[in-house]
């Protein structure tokens, strides 16, 4: 049972905390993506402001991931949450320049994958047996956190301005920081760290990297994962999208909430699929395949309609991830997750940098993520393939 889980209260804590900290930062997204292209009116700059928020990971998580297996998890997640809450503090400085907005978010993000892969190493040592429900729960949790920041994204904006949107965010991070720090049991690091041991880090990332690639399933997870490249397309080009269509900002904030809305019910239906893993590369496929509608530029609805059909699909990003955690040692697994969350995250970054590039050079988001769509079916209909092989 999943509610079983909650009677864990490290559980419960490592819940509440992401809740409060995930829907600030997509608040603060809607914030970001607005105000660039009020300021710009570019589909480019907005969907690269966007990617600022995913492409740091790319560095922050294949170096600092490792911080989770050589010191307290605990203490990496409240010292990420802190920093982060200073620095998204500075952001929500009034009258702040863009540029120096985009340096901070790039400094905010660099934190975020050693909290990430603390926290995803924590889970399995919290809920033993009981991991799978929970991390079930836990996905199906940042989708919601997802929903709520982007949806009321758009209103908190129009009621605080971008200042104290960012300011609300800060905010977050402190009260998951406060949480965090309170309610886990304090914990050794998962192994002592000696002189050598620092001396060695760079054989360590690359000895991370090699369990994942050389291990046949967890590579095949992996790039299944980073599919997301194409899905997340429409995120990035939700403002000019809305734009496009003659729709508002609080429109915005919909077409960002579609596609985690889609993903809790898919999470929903994904429980009553027999042998789950088998469904792993026909929803990869699924996941793309409602976005080339978007070669008809649908209004707002049928456009949200699309998009929630994509999340309830991307829910087989559940089980390739519970799966990939089972598969990888304990005491790699800080490292590993590290490697392939910050792939995935700095290839949805790539994905909504590119879209905006080509938004530009085409005049359509709509066109763009057309073609987002049929790219990301072509590559996971192969990738689909390779895991019917496994």
């Amino acid at each position: 049972m999943r509610a079983g889980v909650f009677a864990i209260g490290e559980f419960r804590t490592l819940w509440t905390a992401s809740l409060f900290s995930i829907a600030g930062d997509q608040l603060a997204r809607v914030a970001l993506s607005i105000l660039v292209f009020d300021r710009t009116h570019s589909a480019a700059w907005t969907a690269l402001t966007y990617a600022l928020t995913m492409l740091p990971n790319l560095v922050s998580g294949v170096l600092l991931s490792g911080l989770a297996d050589r010191f307290p998890r605990r203490t990496v997640m409240v010292v990420s949450d802190l920093v982060r809450a200073g620095l998204v503090g500075l952001m929500a400085v009034p009258g702040t320049p863009l540029v120096l907005v985009a340096s901070l978010l790039v400094l905010v993000q660099l934190a975020e994958p050693p909290f990430a892969a603390a926290q995803g190493a924590l889970l399995p040592e919290v809920l033993g047996e009981r991991y799978e429900d929970g991390q079930s729960v836990h996905l199906v949790t940042h989708q919601a956190g997802l929903l709520a920041g982007f949806a009321g994204g758009g209103v908190v904006v129009a009621l605080l301005g971008t200042s104290g949107a960012l300011a609300v965010d800060a905010a977050t991070f402190a009260v998951s920081a406060v949480l965090l720090r309170f309610g886990l049991k304090a914990r050794p690091a998962p192994r002592e760290v000696s002189r050598t041991d620092w001396a060695q880090w760079w054989g360590q990332i690359r000895a991370g990297a090699s369990l994942v690639w050389t291990d046949r399933q967890l590579r095949v997870l992996m790039l299944l994962g980073w599919l997301a490249l194409f899905s997340v397309v429409p995120e990035g080009l939700a403002a000019p999208y809305a734009d496009e269509i003659g729709v508002g900002a609080a429109a915005v904030g919909l077409l960002l909430a579609a596609d985690p809305a889609g993903m809790i019910v898919g999470a929903f239906a994904l429980r009553f699929l027999p042998s789950r893993a088998r469904w792993l590369g026909v929803l990869a496929v699924f996941t793309s395949l409602p976005l080339l509608g978007y070669l008809a530029s649908p209004s707002l609805v049928p456009a949200l309609v699309l998009l929630a059909l994509s999340g309830a699909a991307s829910a087989y990003q559940i089980t390739a991830g519970a799966t990939f955690v089972q598969l990888v040692p304990p005491e790699r697994r800080g490292q590993a997750l590290g490697f392939a969350r910050s792939g995935l995250i700095a290839a949805q970054g790539i994905g909504v940098a590119l879209g905006g590039v080509v938004a530009s050079w085409t005049g359509s988001a709509a066109v763009t993520i057309a073609v987002a769509g049929a790219a990301g079916t072509v590559l996971a209909l192969a990738a689909a393939a390779a895991w019917s092989r496994t």
